[in-house]
């Protein structure tokens, strides 16, 4: 029988799956968001998702876009400059954005999870962070339970384990520390020099504060990267004994992002020294103690993570693997993603976008989505297959009100293939991942996206 842990790491399988597809953080993606969906929009939003019978806690997103240095790998939505002046105006029309999004709440409705993402959020000093935290505590009601979860991404190389004392007292609880490989040679060709001293003294400050979960980010398929030099990255990182591992795949799309040009194609890694890489981490890590929990993320037993996945109560969300992922998300900051109630909608990506919006007395809504019934119950269909890996058939037609055979039947025929190569077993009751589909989830997904044969988009590399 397959538990929530059970693996078996296939490679001719995984090499043979080795196909673009999303993350599934969101369903529809956000590629398919429209701007047709404005401000009045999400304010209605909002309003259907108070008028609920039991409103859903709160998550709170925050993107702080800057940077000091470039990271040549990077694809996120992100602000080189060095003038940390820049800060103060962003900040402002950020607050701006808190206080008018906040009155739209019910004010009993708790703030169950934040994080701080980028860019570099550590990119504001300590003072500009806490009185942040301050802020959004003023606006919301912050949920006093023990299993609340307010996390902050920090890049090592620029704070310390004051810093992360400072924000703890806060309220800060969970940090995650961008590593990606500690190899010196890879780390000059991706522009992140980073040494393990620095990153060893962040972690020790963190757990002096008592900081209750410490993850560390890696990247395969990095330039330069082999087995060899990657074994001594995972070696090194295995003995700080982070709660959390997130060890992603790189996707090399410089025609999208403009620092992956400064990466020459014919340094990275090809397919067989990749998928060598991923088998690598995912058996040294195990033997360590860490649990596989899904799509890039492992954890230690006793992790918040690992306990929701034996629980079955795990969620994905745009974060990652989640354990209140069952919020209405609040994205806060240029380009925030907001998932309330049936909807999802993104603030404008641009700097000047975002500030004239809010200078303007409007919200930053840049576009967005409705989602239609058929959204909404495929996109519960793929977390329960990403998250608890079982479908219940019979409940979920009792859920939806339909007849699962007729409904995704072409779905049904694409996932034949998948169950003849073991990836799942269906049955009429259910569709269960077995322990090779647990490494493939995505491709599993993929075959209940009704977007997936006519979007043109070019997502992340499976492995």
């Amino acid at each position: 029988m397959t538990t929530p842990f059970s693996t078996a790491f296939d490679a001719a399988l995984i090499a043979k799956y080795d196909v673009n597809a999303p993350r599934y953080t969101s369903y529809p993606t956000a590629p398919h968001f429209r701007e047709q969906f404005a401000e009045a929009d999400l304010k209605h939003a909002i309003r259907l998702s108070n008028d609920d019978p039991i409103p859903r806690d709160l998550s709170a997103y925050v993107h702080i876009p800057f940077c000091l240095s470039p990271c040549f790998y990077c694809g996120c939505t992100r602000i080189i400059t060095h003038d940390r002046g820049k800060a103060d105006g962003y900040l402002a029309r950020l607050y701006r954005e808190i206080k008018t999004m906040a009155v739209l709440f019910d004010q009993d409705r708790c703030l169950a999870q934040l994080h701080f993402g980028g860019g570099t959020p550590n990119f504001l000093d300590a003072d500009q962070l806490v009185e942040l935290v301050e802020t959004l505590h003023r606006h919301f009601s912050f949920s006093r339970r023990i299993d609340r979860e307010f996390g902050i991404e920090l890049d090592p190389r620029f704070c310390d384990g004051d810093y992360v004392r400072r924000i703890a007292a806060a309220g800060i609880n969970r940090i995650s520390i961008g590593v990606q490989d500690f190899d010196p040679a890879v780390q000059a060709a991706v522009n992140r020099i980073q040494s393990i001293e620095q990153t060893r003294a962040l972690m020790d400050g963190a757990r002096a504060a008592e900081i209750r979960s410490i993850n560390l980010d890696l990247i395969y398929g990095l330039p330069l990267q082999t087995p060899a030099s990657f074994a001594r990255t995972l070696t090194q990182v295995i003995a700080l004994r982070p709660d959390r591992i997130a060890a992603y795949g790189y996707a090399h799309l410089p025609q999208r992002f403009k620092a992956q040009r400064q990466i020459a194609a014919h340094t990275l890694p090809d397919a067989a020294t990749r998928l060598a890489l991923l088998q690598q981490t995912v058996e040294m890590l195990a033997a360590a103690g860490y649990r596989y929990i899904g799509v890039d993320h492992f954890a230690l037993p006793g992790d918040d993570l690992a306990l929701a996945a034996e629980a079955g109560t795990l969620q994905r969300n745009f974060q990652g693997y989640s354990t209140h992922g069952n919020c209405d998300l609040i994205g806060f900051g240029m380009s925030a993603i907001s998932h309330i109630g049936a909807s999802f909608s993104q603030n404008a990506k641009a700097l000047i976008d975002y500030h004239a919006a809010l200078d303007a007395a409007r919200l930053p809504v840049a576009r967005g989505l409705w989602l239609s019934v058929d959204d909404r119950l495929r996109a519960d269909l793929i977390q329960r297959l990403m998250c608890v890996g079982v479908l219940d058939i019979g409940a979920f037609e009792a859920r939806y009100l339909l007849d699962f055979a007729t409904y995704f039947q072409d779905a049904m025929t694409r996932l034949q293939q998948l169950e003849a190569d073991g990836l799942v077993i269906c049955t009429p009751a259910q569709i269960s991942v077995t322990a090779r589909g647990r490494f493939l989830l995505r491709n599993i997904a993929l075959c209940f996206d009704a977007y997936a044969d006519n979007t043109g988009i070019h997502y992340s590399r499976a492995v």
